[in-house]
């Protein structure tokens, strides 16, 4: 995000485009020097090459430049997981996390994954580990201050992969006021360590050791 912060602030609209232009360029000069080092693998099997006889070559490889547009929203959507979600858990103990584990880039070890491909999947790579962990602290904001099904069943249905805590114990649309205090108070308890959503790893840890406590 530099050049484009830097190449506005200095010359506005002017800027930006060429802090764009100079990153694309730098990129493709990349690509061509880095398949140029690895002849073995830029002859073999490609993911770019099967996609563009699969969608076509114009199709394909707009398409990705066209997800760069995507950048300043994950960086956004990071600078949130930095900045807001820390202070939640302070105030209301949501459980912390160790951000490494998912916002990573690993698929360079990957075997024969050079030049284009390599780029595009270190793209995707970070961008699903950084998803993954907004998705994974949603889950707890939502189970913790709104545990109540959508009144659309087909909105619960869409949205139930990432909270599976819609069907796991949020309230029906129908139920009432009663029914979420209720769950509240069954799901968290006061003083607690953590209070993560309902189907967390950490729950799971949690009843056990209270079973084998009680046996």
């Amino acid at each position: 995000m530099a050049p484009w912060i830097v190449g506005a602030f200095l010359l506005g609209w002017a800027g930006l485009g060429v802090g764009i232009g100079a990153q694309f360029t730098s990129l493709y000069i990349w690509i061509i020097l880095h398949e140029l080092t690895h002849p073995g693998a830029r002859k073999g099997p490609r993911i770019y090459k099967t996609l563009d006889g699969i969608v076509g070559f114009w199709r394909n490889h707009l398409a990705l430049i066209w997800t760069t547009l995507a950048v300043p929203a994950f960086w956004l959507v990071r600078f949130t997981e930095f900045i807001v979600y820390p202070g939640l858990t302070w105030t209301i103990r949501l459980p912390k996390y160790k951000q490494s584990e998912w916002v990573t880039i690993s698929r360079h070890k990957f075997s024969g994954l050079v030049g284009y491909d390599l780029v595009w999947c270190l793209y995707c790579d970070w961008m699903t580990g950084l998803w993954s962990l907004g998705s994974e602290m949603l889950r707890n904001l939502e189970s913790f201050w709104c545990p109540i099904r959508f009144y659309s069943d087909k909105k619960c249905e869409n949205c139930v992969i990432d909270f599976p805590d819609i069907e796991g114990g949020w309230v029906d649309a129908d139920g009432t006021m009663g029914d979420v205090t209720s769950v509240l108070k069954e799901k968290f308890t006061k003083g607690a360590k953590d209070n993560p959503w309902y189907g967390h790893p950490a729950r799971l840890t949690i009843e056990k050791k209270d079973i084998e406590d009680e046996a």
